[in-house]
């Protein structure tokens, strides 16, 4: 007869599949290694698959196992918010990890205030930060994802989205730079420097070069780099000029000897969203998770006047 497979080896099985280590999932687990090693040998025969085999000194999942996780990761949520529903529940003493997808840009602005709001109150909480890489809300339906941090289209029906802020691009130089000292600089200054554009998808045109087009001019793109952050660091160290979200150039600004200025053009902006599945509206750890991040995030919204967070002349 096979072996049958309840809850609780389906939260062996999740937890093995996060570690990839039987010591690692009993320790998350509380369980002895003995009695995860014992379950492991009942996932095995119940679903006829290693889930687990040596790989150097390591373990690594088997394909089979990598496409069940996130079905099980659902299921497991889905258990969970049936038994939670209507109750009380207390944050304190919640152990649980989170998995949030998230744009660079917005990452380096809101995850210490995320990460700290949470840990204030629910010390237990991971929050397991990945980068965005593959955009489809399938990891939002199949439960690999949590949360999706981000800008982008309208999502599906069955996907959740509330607004979180709007964010505008602005110019960053190093504070020595001549370049908007005393002013915001002209398109016709901007293109006297180079620019370090950062794009994801290695493109090197954006928005700033259809503005520049359309009064006849152009920019010269000296380095494409994947990440703002990258791009930070570029300018912060050359005398490249770079265009960043301006929460990361009012945060990380002075800390960098930047200067950052207004982009004087009509740059679209960005309209950064929190989006869930809706089997997770009813559930009241999801709800306080989400919750979290935007009061994290209305803490740390005050803006600063152009030029704060760097250095003057």
């Amino acid at each position: 007869m096979p072996e049958q497979i309840d809850l609780n080896l389906l939260r062996v099985f999740d937890a093995l599949l996060q570690d990839a280590s039987v010591t690692s999932a009993a320790e998350r687990l509380h369980l002895s290694i003995p009695a995860t090693s014992r379950a492991l040998g009942r996932l095995r025969r119940a679903m006829n698959d290693p889930i687990l085999v040596r790989a150097g000194r390591g373990m690594a999942p088997t394909p089979f196992a990598l496409r069940t996780a996130p079905r099980v990761r659902s299921l497991l949520e889905q258990a969970a918010a049936l038994i939670s529903a209507d109750r009380e529940f207390d944050i304190a003493k919640l152990k649980r990890t989170f998995t949030i997808r998230i744009n660079d840009g917005i990452a380096v602005t809101l995850v210490t205030a995320a990460v700290e709001a949470t840990a204030a109150v629910a010390p237990g909480v991971t929050l397991r930060f990945v980068t965005e890489g593959n955009e489809s809300i399938e990891a939002l339906r199949d439960g690999s994802v949590d949360l999706d941090i981000g800008a982008g289209d309208d999502a599906a029906p069955d996907i959740r989205t509330a607004a979180l802020y709007r964010e505008r691009m602005v110019g960053i130089v190093r504070g020595d730079s001549p370049l908007g000292r005393n002013s915001v600089p002209t398109l016709a200054e901007l293109c006297e420097h180079p620019h370090v554009s950062s794009s994801r998808r290695g493109r090197a045109r954006g928005p700033l070069d259809d503005a520049l087009e359309a009064e006849g001019l152009q920019r010269q793109v000296a380095a494409v780099v994947p990440t703002s952050a990258v791009a930070a660091l570029l300018v912060a160290s050359s005398g490249y000029v770079g265009l960043v979200p301006q929460r990361l150039a009012e945060q990380y600004g002075k800390a960098l000897g930047l200067r950052w200025f207004p982009i004087p053009a009509e740059l679209p902006e960005v309209e950064v969203r929190l989006l869930w599945h809706a089997r997770l509206d009813a559930d009241p750890v999801q709800r306080w998770l989400r919750d979290t991040i935007r009061q994290a995030l209305e803490v740390t919204s005050d803006t600063t006047e152009p030029g704060d967070g760097g250095v003057s002349g």
